[in-house]
């Protein structure tokens, strides 16, 4: 894989300001030495080391928006932003980084009481211990409502029996947050929703297999059991009976993430078949000079400079605290879907070469589908999105 090319933003993103654009820098330098020149590697043994999470937590770049008692550097938002662009950058198969950045730990700061903050979070910026969430479950997608693992409270310990599946960083995580029903019987179904956060070595315990996915191969994904899991009531996170209240209140973010990365999926899909159309010639000329080609270009040029303008708007809006839900699921779907299109275009651009491993294509090709699925399908997003218009 080459390395990143370290270039001026060609636009001025309203929530950035000079110290944000060389934090860009240095952390860009970074991953050139520290992961785009073994990403290929990580793809084919399907999995990111464990040394890559620390050395990123040497460096800071572990939930740096945390509190410095915590071992954060209490940056604003913006840092986050950066961090998860230049991480898609490389590529897809880094995302479990975000989810644990800028999903999961926010439920422990949110939620979590100050010795539970105290006991995790330090461990969390320094990549000592590596987070998951677990919603989905076998039978169960995107009907929350009615997840079937049930947490029983017998004296000092819930006993956590079911299943979950497709959870990111399922094989290195050390604390996942597992939604769980606390309440079988109360109506509605949701209300019986509690969190609770299950280590490693809680005896009941156990991963399936590492899942093998069509795309996201350095990403670990796997199945989850517990099994008679004993797992302290001190564990709870947040109130009993309001876990699925949190989830909705924390989806604005996950999903406002997702079409963070679709965007930047796109825009280095177009700049690298630029280059490849300028480069490659076919009948005494380069492709780039074809008509049909510089009317793809300018298509899908024009899709990614207004879901730039439009994402950059959202991003300072959610970090000016305002509520943007409807806005973020419209992100959410049309950015994945103009992503998807541009991969297909942009692999059909290069000819037979973009069904080649050697190029970046094919990868993103086989990594951008599945955004259109995880953190609430697309169709879910356009329930939501009828729903706030007033349908």
């Amino acid at each position: 894989m080459k390395p990143l090319s370290i270039k001026s933003e060609k636009r001025p993103h309203p929530y950035l300001t000079e110290e944000h654009h060389q934090f860009r820098k240095s952390f860009r330098k970074f991953l050139e030495k520290e992961a785009c020149p073994f990403y290929e590697m990580w793809e084919e043994d399907r999995i990111i080391p464990r040394s890559f999470w620390l050395k990123m937590g040497e460096q800071g770049y572990l939930c740096p928006d945390l509190e410095e008692r915590f071992g954060g550097s209490e940056t604003d938002w913006a840092y986050s932003v950066i961090i998860n662009e230049e991480l898609e950058r490389v590529g897809t198969g880094l995302i479990g980084i975000s989810l644990h950045n800028d999903i999961v730990v926010p439920y422990i700061t949110s939620y979590g009481t100050e010795e539970q903050k105290k006991r995790w979070l330090p461990l969390c910026t320094t990549g000592q211990k590596i987070t998951a969430i677990a919603m989905t479950e076998p039978g169960t997608g995107s009907d929350l409502a009615n997840i079937k693992t049930t947490a029983r409270l017998e004296g000092e310990h819930y006993i956590v029996n079911g299943a979950k599946t497709f959870i990111t960083n399922g094989i290195h995580a050390d604390i996942v947050i597992v939604a769980v029903k606390t309440d079988t019987n109360i109506q509605p179904p949701h209300k019986g929703i509690s969190l609770l956060v299950i280590e490693r070595e809680h005896n009941g315990f156990s991963r399936g297999r590492k899942l093998d996915k069509v795309g996201l191969h350095s990403q670990d994904t796997a199945e989850l059991f517990f099994e008679d899991c004993k797992v302290p009531k001190e564990n709870l996170l947040g109130l009993e009976g309001k876990g699925f209240l949190y989830l909705m209140e924390k989806l604005q973010q996950e999903r406002l993430l997702v079409a963070i990365g679709a965007q930047v999926a796109s825009e280095d899909m177009l700049h690298s078949t630029i280059e490849y159309v300028k480069s490659r010639e076919a009948f005494g000329k380069s492709i780039s000079q074809f008509q049909n080609t510089q009317f793809k270009i300018a298509e899908m040029a024009t899709d990614v400079e207004m879901g730039r303008a439009f994402l950059d708007q959202l991003i300072s809006d959610h970090m000016a605290g305002e509520n943007v839900v409807t806005q973020v699921s419209m992100a959410k779907w049309k950015l994945t879907e103009v992503a998807r299109n541009i991969a297909t275009q942009c692999m059909q651009l290069h000819g037979g070469y973009g069904y080649m491993e050697e190029y970046k294509i094919a990868r993103r090709y086989r990594d951008i589908p599945v955004a259109s699925i995880y953190a609430g399908t697309n169709d879910i997003m356009k329930t939501i999105i009828a729903k706030n218009i007033g349908l």
